[in-house]
């Protein structure tokens, strides 16, 4: 899989490889010596463990911790509306008014796009609806939408909902991609045999760029190119993907992606969701989309009923519905920030060697029977490690709580951990192991 928003960065890890990884207290300290990105742990606020220390927060892949300048951002914004009332709109601090181009940026890094392909906007979901009314359009023979086994539950209704508000038959315009008997990871010859057998049959590719409960990273630019081959449009859901793995949406010729912005991209709960419109389809006045009162063109905007008719932006935030939630975006720019400071390659390089530290730790430690799911190789995975516990797997997980280890559960047997290179560390990684060891 081809690197993305990336030219070569130095590293302190460069040159480390998996073998040269010892799980240690010596292993683990000499890393976290090195690491550069080290002082950014220090602009997130980490809970605390029951003993009063820092816990070892391993579910940013569910809800990524508050940047300490989150707070100030928003209490500004609540200022200036207690100040200003409705003038905050244009005489604000930030104004209102365009508020959503404050993410325009920092998008368009984590995700690999160009400035006018990306926007914030809505919820994941909602944003997914909105992607495939313009995406998803069946015509004759060609009505099917190709998804995964193990897609998470909204991709799956929101799908189905498609298929089925086109006259279409879920069960049978909706292809899956399963597992081969016995194994955990998507093959990708599978899934491009698949898309080359579909042809003409297939409208719209829609899968996870990385699964929620493996970790699997997913060849995004060979299934983009191989569903253009057989005229199809390729989109993906991204939520476990922005922020945590190289991305070159642009680049790759993905036509359609979304992703929530409370995981890796450290936004809040609930925070505001973004989503990628290749340019040709963005620039496209034409192209079938549910319109909004924010989309149209600023020019126009405020003259209402005296014209009326919809004149789409001629970029990604032609999609959007209605104004910006202003209080919902505050602290990802806070968050968007970091990334832009750290940069999406250096954090990727100590992504690679942090999650892969904690797989020789869980290696070593896990109890006999466990085994990480995650693909082994680095291209295939990001930071998460999905651990499959052979017995006791609830026990064992309700046991890491009280020894300061917060991670999270998939039934009926998988623990996910994920090291987020922005503020975990080498000895967390250690901790986690060792305590799984002692259960």
């Amino acid at each position: 899989m081809s690197e993305a928003n990336d030219t070569t960065v130095e590293s302190p890890y460069d040159g480390i490889a998996a073998a040269d990884l010892d799980p240690t207290a010596t292993g683990a300290a000499r890393l976290d010596e090195i690491d550069s990105l080290a002082p950014f742990r220090d602009r997130f606020h980490v809970p605390k463990s029951p003993d009063g220390s820092d816990a070892g927060y391993f579910v940013g892949n569910s809800l990524g911790l508050q940047p300490i300048d989150a707070r100030a951002i928003v209490e500004q914004e609540l200022d200036d509306w207690a100040g200003l009332g409705v003038e905050g709109h244009f005489e604000a601090t930030r104004p209102w008014y365009p508020y959503h181009e404050n993410l325009r940026s920092g998008f368009a890094h984590v995700v690999g796009g160009l400035p006018g392909e990306v926007v914030a906007m809505n919820s994941l979901t909602a944003n997914l609806h909105l992607l495939l009314m313009s995406f998803f359009r069946p015509e004759g023979d060609r009505r099917i939408i190709l998804m995964e086994d193990g897609a998470f539950p909204s991709d799956t209704y929101a799908v189905h909902s498609h298929v089925a508000a086109r006259g279409g038959d879920p069960e049978r315009d909706v292809v899956r991609i399963p597992t081969r008997p016995g194994e955990d990871l998507l093959r990708l010859e599978d899934i491009l045999n698949t898309i080359e057998r579909l042809g003409e049959r297939l409208a719209t590719v829609m899968l996870g760029g990385v699964n929620f409960r493996t970790g699997q990273f997913l060849d995004l630019p060979a299934i983009t190119d191989a569903a253009h081959a057989v005229g199809a449009m390729a989109g993906f859901d991204l939520a476990h993907a922005a922020g945590n793995v190289p991305l070159a949406l642009h680049d790759w010729n993905v036509d359609f992606a979304a992703w929530c912005t409370y995981k890796y991209l450290n936004g809040g709960p609930g925070a505001v969701a973004g989503a990628f419109i290749h340019e040709r389809h963005a620039t496209n006045p034409d192209i079938p989309r549910f319109a909004g009162w924010w989309g149209n063109d600023p020019d126009t905007r405020f003259r209402m009923h005296l014209e009326d008719t919809f004149v789409p932006v001629p970029t990604a935030e032609a999609w959007q519905l209605s104004n910006p939630p202003i209080l919902a975006m505050a602290p990802l720019i806070a968050s968007l920030d970091l990334f832009q400071e750290a940069g999406m390659p250096a954090l990727r390089a100590k992504s690679r060697v942090l999650t892969g530290f904690l797989h020789a730790c869980l290696r070593e430690m896990l109890p006999e029977g466990s085994v990480v799911v995650t693909p082994g190789n680095a291209e295939e995975r990001g930071c998460q490690l999905s651990v499959r516990i052979a017995d006791r797997a609830r026990e064992r997980f309700d046991a890491l709580a009280p020894h300061g280890i917060v991670a999270d559960f998939r039934p009926p047997d998988v623990v996910r951990l994920a090291p987020v290179p922005l503020y975990n560390t080498f000895a967390d990684c250690l901790r986690v192991a060792e305590v799984l060891r002692s259960l």
